[in-house]
């Protein structure tokens, strides 16, 4: 069939595993989930930050009357603003690189302590900053503790969960992603008017999830898998039977160690998922992360109070709009928690593209309708609260699909051995089209103006569309079978990896 789904009934050996959901899983995933709050809130401070007159006073004074211009698309145009947001993408692209071999030589939790010391330093960096230098280089460093987060985090918790609730437990990193964004949104509307450290008080708040993740993982178990990996078979099957809360898991453990031995024969790992037989994977972790940031998130999540200005709203309007959006963002995550093991991966991400689509088309049209090609002039009460609420709805639309299944789809679709590298594929496209989107949006929305609406919809055209013919389902399959059980299987993927 067109759409690959592909259900599985009876094959493979789950229905064999013993164990069900423990507490230990249940807060081993919180814990390592609030890898996803550091990287969440460091998506949601910027724009508020920027917002601020008493940041913009002391680092970028020469360019406020800029600000104040009256053309409304390029009222925040500026490239050394946008670095300050996207800087910390770029180191976390090339972190994201490091922690896939520090994932396979050294475990997920080596990573995952790493990466919240490396969040703690950058932001006492930030903080203290009196020079745009110091500024740059705190958030390089904040950037390196996010890569190895989110190159650790996903892969953690894929091997942790059980089958029947990987999707469900997965999506808590995304959670905690949106509940960081909304975190940072609060603090930034409560921070605004403390003059002249407001600015100071948010980014130093960044270091509670950064310390949060560094003492957690110091007390975490590493994987199974991992353990197995680095030739600790004794440790791994203990902390299997832990997180399965059974002493009998002889099938599930033979099914680790089998996918174990195949990786070990790997060499290299990045010349292994070039191979044909891996073509899937790697077309899927790069294509779903690029889908991901060119619909237009973070492009809205970085710089929603400066969208929200350049409608015609005050400072503290835009920030409390920016506040409402993070709730739904929230909200709406908690929905896919609930759904994702139930509808599947595939229904999310089309009716999710759907629905995000519409509303990038009437937001584009009414910002239109009202600034025109000039950008001066504003968007009348109506109209403004059409666009808040059509924004909302976009937002839930991405919470329950393309956010989290852009992390949960290429981590659990890797066999082991390309599982490290694959997800260090997907964490560096991610991060490093956020880079881009996060440097160029501002410059794009003075250039295109109301088009940069339409053309984040386009993306999102072509991304529902790779989601019905090219992305298989993976709900309840276990994480060892899915490459020959669905993989192999999809009516357009067995054909490339046959040859």
């Amino acid at each position: 069939m067109a759409g690959g789904a592909i259900k599985v009934e009876g094959g493979g050996r789950s229905h064999l595993y013993t164990g069900h959901t423990t507490f230990a899983v249940v807060m081993i995933a919180i814990v390592a989930a609030s890898g996803g709050l550091l990287f969440g809130y460091d998506n949601g401070i910027t724009g508020g930050v920027i917002s601020m007159r008493n940041f913009a006073e002391l680092f970028f004074p020469e360019e406020l009357a800029a600000h104040d211009s009256s053309n409304g698309y390029c009222k925040f145009n500026d490239q050394i603003l946008q670095l300050f947001t996207s800087s910390l993408f770029l180191a976390g692209a090339f972190a994201a690189l490091v922690g896939m071999v520090t994932c396979k030589k050294y475990g997920r939790r080596f990573t995952m302590i790493m990466g919240g010391l490396c969040f703690i330093i950058g932001t006492v960096l930030v903080a203290s900053a009196f020079h745009i230098a110091q500024l740059v280089i705190g958030r390089l460093v904040l950037g390196v503790g996010v890569g190895f987060a989110t190159q650790a985090t996903p892969l953690y918790l894929s091997e942790m969960a059980p089958y029947n609730l990987r999707g469900a437990l997965n999506i808590l990193f995304q959670l905690a992603v949106t509940i960081g964004i909304f975190a940072a949104q609060l603090i930034n509307y409560g921070t605004q008017h403390i003059y002249p450290w407001g600015w100071r008080l948010s980014l130093a708040l960044a270091g509670v999830p950064g310390l949060m993740l560094f003492l957690g993982a110091l007390v975490l178990p590493d994987t199974p898998n991992s353990l197995i990996e680095r030739g600790k078979l004794e440790q791994g099957e203990k902390v299997l039977k832990r997180i399965r809360g059974v002493d009998d898991v002889t099938v599930e453990l033979e099914d680790i160690v089998d996918a174990v031995n195949v990786s070990r024969t790997i060499v290299n790992p990045w010349a292994t998922i070039l191979r044909r037989r891996y073509r899937p994977q790697l077309v899927i972790s790069i294509l779903i992360p690029t889908f991901q940031q060119w619909v237009g998130i973070n492009a809205i999540i970085f710089y929603a109070p400066q969208l929200f200005q350049t409608t015609g709203a005050g400072a503290d309007a835009a920030l409390l709009n920016t506040v409402i959006i993070g709730a739904v963002n929230v909200g709406c995550t908690v929905v896919a928690i609930l759904v994702v093991d139930r509808f599947g991966r595939k229904f999310l991400l089309i009716e999710g593209g759907i629905q995000l689509v519409i509303c990038e088309f009437i937001v584009g049209a009414l910002i239109a309708s009202s600034l025109g090609t000039s950008g001066v002039g504003g968007i009348g009460p109506a109209k403004a609260n059409a666009m808040i609420a059509l924004i909302c709805i976009y937002i839930a639309g991405f919470a329950w699909s393309w956010g989290p299944l852009g992390w949960l789809v290429p981590s659990e679709i890797q066999p082991l051995e390309t599982r490290a590298a694959g997800t260090g594929v997907n964490t560096f496209t991610n991060l490093l089209m956020t880079f881009v989107v996060g440097q160029t949006f501002l410059s794009m929305l003075c250039a295109m103006k109301f088009g940069v609406f339409f053309f984040f919809g386009g993306i999102g055209l072509i991304a529902i569309l790779f989601a019905i013919f090219f992305i298989p389902e993976t709900k309840n399959v276990p994480i060892e079978e899915i490459e020959e059980m669905v993989v192999h299987r999809h009516w357009f993927w067995r054909r490339v990896v046959s040859g």
